[in-house]
């Protein structure tokens, strides 16, 4: 039996500050160049061009450029600001991009939230602002919660599926979501403030200051806070944010630095209810309301770069993140409350140059982290345990393209290291672990121009990743005497690999834009969720073998007259798991060729625009998400239903105010938006929230 209560499913991977020891590797990269020379252009319009494109150096190193043979999607700051209302960021991104879906446990558009890519959860996604790496490094998530309204700040979105191109932190797996914050280069003053109220007791607050002087200097600062009851019982979220940039713009050189930081406080609701509960309530928690959590989350990062020459740039940035915070298990009478705190510490950086036909990128990033995982009961102060997480991250990428008129032929190359340690409870009776991986990740291809706008790519790439601390664990918290022989030498969980083949089309004309794509995943060793959750959420995952994905992803944009636009992105994909021995039955049965879980065959958005006057525009969005599996078992009566739903806007200007009013889930859908099963086989949705309306005001300054 193992010694306290096992960790619910959402282990936070959050901390306050904590020293760490820096790294031999993170210590050397710093010596990378770290001045920036901006060449003085024959207006101020040509310096403030320039400095944008320095500003902007890190990211062009880790993003996909427009020729790269790689199924992705950039969302610009215009799109975002016409869809975003405060909503978590997975639900922003749901319909901006093909194979994407998420759902929140409120029932409402802010809370914990997930993502999926594909199908495969939101551990395999790397996750950057501006260059810098924000998935934990224990389990390799990011939980946008902690950064309420965090969208407001961001100018653009890059989100590439499948193994895409090499990026800082761990590897792109299912894909990648690149943030750029505002840039400050040729930054106006002035500021902006939206209020919002609606449904459920949302309300929301969001409010922007820019400022620059004489070119050398600017800052912003954004900050919002929102709060809502939730739709479910006893859900209520309430969170704020704030992401601040400044920089100085010299003649030879341009320092910039960011911080963001973030704080949640959230009523818990991770876990669903059954059929019959809601059909007696719809908005049913079996949750206690006592049950809570509260976590922040803060990061910092200082960049410098260089323009050595017009063809030669280097960037190098240092960052620290960090979080911390409570949550609370209910067992009966006991409760439990669970503190986790973190801090890691870090440098990436990038150089690129243009030699010719030739473009090379070269990067690096190196960490180290520690988090403490603390139990107790509660009233009593005393801990259960308290044990202690290491783990150090060293990788590095070269990429090279060469265009040679109609053809442009693009290689990728990443090797990575990562060591983890684990610091058992002094009183657990147990000695420490620690364990490595290296991984060397290539991936190439090449983009043919047919014509105007037009053009095909083929790639072909590689990728592994090391298993989540939760995956070497077996689900537990902490490692003693009861466990340990289960746990061993923290090998149970082998790291997962796959090989991903794209082949697309895009085309570019003034009123279409459209984008199609065929993709073949294989993986082996994939690392899935097998058995189901605990009592107190807690999701076991192991390795099962051989799995695929295969798919066809669409993504289009027309413009049949000036003032109104359609748009649409499909997706269509075959998924299986080819086979693996289900121990949580007896006697044990042979799961052979199972769709995966949380992966519809089929998903479809399709949206129109239409400006009615230059002071109004309307707005409406459908979404449709065909069945899917709850488990891994293959067992039809455990499956998520297919849903539609419809949302809708109204957008009215004049001069520097706004009014837009949005409703969501229109048709009113009792559908439900994610689901699990039990132990004992029986099954938990996530509902979708009612019909919703939120009012947002707007002013500029």
């Amino acid at each position: 039996m193992s010694f306290g209560p096992k960790a619910p499913a959402r282990p936070h991977p959050h901390a306050f500050p904590s020293i760490l020891r820096v790294r031999a590797a993170l210590v050397l990269s710093l010596f990378m160049p770290a001045a920036l020379v901006a060449q003085a252009g024959d207006s101020t319009k040509a310096q403030a061009d320039t400095a944008l494109q320095v500003e902007r150096i890190l990211i062009t190193a880790i993003r996909a450029s427009n020729l790269a043979p790689v199924s992705q999607t950039t969302v610009e700051r215009s799109v975002l600001a016409a869809r975003q209302f405060g909503q978590d960021v997975p639900l922003l991104l749901a319909n901006a991009a093909p194979a994407l879906t998420a759902h929140t446990e409120t029932g409402t558009n802010w809370g914990y939230s997930y993502l999926r890519l594909r199908g495969i959860d939101q551990t395999r996604i790397n996750i950057t602002l501006d260059g810098v790496p924000l998935n934990d490094m224990e389990d390799q998530v990011l939980y946008f919660a902690n950064f309420a309204d965090m969208m407001s700040g961001v100018q653009s979105v890059q989100i590439q599926r499948g193994v895409g191109t090499s990026t800082a932190g761990t590897a792109s797996f299912a894909g990648s979501i690149n943030f750029e914050s505002m840039p400050l280069a040729r930054l106006e003053s002035g500021g902006d403030l939206q209020l919002q109220f609606g449904s459920y007791g949302a309300q929301r607050v969001s409010g922007a200051y820019r400022a620059s002087v004489n070119d050398r200097f600017a800052v912003q600062v954004r900050g919002g806070a929102l709060r809502t009851n939730g739709y479910r019982d006893h859900s209520g979220v309430a969170g704020g944010s704030a992401l601040v940039g400044a920089g100085w713009f010299g003649d030879r050189n341009i320092v910039k630095l960011t911080a963001m930081l973030g704080e949640l406080w959230d009523t818990l609701s991770y876990v669903g209810a059954t059929v019959a509960e809601l059909r007696q309530n719809r908005r049913f928690n079996p949750l206690s309301p006592d049950e809570r959590d509260h976590f922040g989350q803060q990061m910092l990062a200082l960049s410098v770069t260089r323009l050595a020459s017009p063809s030669t740039s280097f960037s190098t940035t240092l960052y620290r993140n960090s979080a911390g915070g409570n949550y609370d298990y209910f067992a009966g009478d006991d409760k439990y409350r669970y503190n986790l705190e973190h801090a890691w510490y870090g440098t990436t950086g990038a150089l690129n140059s243009t030699r010719g036909r030739w473009q090379f990128s070269l990067g690096v990033n190196a960490n180290t982290y520690e988090r403490a995982h603390r139990a107790w009961l509660r009233p009593d102060p005393a801990a259960l345990y308290r044990n202690v997480g290491h783990k150090d991250d060293v990788s590095a990428f070269a990429k090279a393209s060469y265009d040679d008129g109609r053809v442009h032929w693009f290689a990728d190359v990443q090797a990575r290291h990562a060591r983890f340690r684990y610091q058992p409870d002094p009183f657990a009776g147990v000695s420490g672990r620690a364990t490595s991986w290296a991984f060397f990740n290539p991936k190439g291809g090449v983009t043919v121009r047919l014509g105007t706008g037009l053009s095909a790519y083929a790639s072909y790439g590689a990728a592994t990743r090391e298993p989540a601390r939760s995956d070497l664990f077996a689900g537990d918290d902490d490692m003693n005497r009861g466990n340990v022989d289960a746990i061993g030498d923290l090998s149970r969980v082998r790291p997962e690999s796959v090989r991903d083949a794209e082949l697309g089309v895009t085309l570019s004309r003034p009123a279409l834009e459209l984008q199609a794509n065929v993709y073949r995943m294989d993986f082996r060793n994939s690392i899935e969720r097998i058995g189901a959750p605990t009592a107190s959420g807690l999701i076991p995952r192991r390795n099962v073998g051989a799995a695929f994905r295969h798919g066809i992803e669409f993504d289009a944009t027309w413009r049949p007259v000036p003032r109104l636009s359609l748009g649409a992105n499909a997706w269509l994909s075959r998924n299986r798991i080819e086979a693996f021995d289900d121990s949580t039955v007896d006697p044990v049965v042979v799961r052979r060729n199972v769709p995966p879980m949380l992966t519809p065959s089929v998903m479809t958005v399709h949206r129109a625009e239409l400006t009615l006057a230059p002071f109004l525009a309307l707005g409406v969005e459908g979404r449709y998400q065909g069945r899917s599996h709850l488990d891994n078992t293959g067992d039809a009566a455990r499956v998520l239903p297919a849903v539609y739903v419809l949302d809708g806007s109204a957008r009215l200007t004049a001069w520097r105010y706004s009014l837009v009013l949005r409703g969501t889930n229109l048709g009113d859908s009792q559908g439900y938006a994610s689901g699990s099963v039990s132990s004992s086989g029986t099954v938990r949705y996530f509902v979708l929230p009612g019909r919703s309306l939120f009012i947002t005001a707007g002013v500029r300054f």
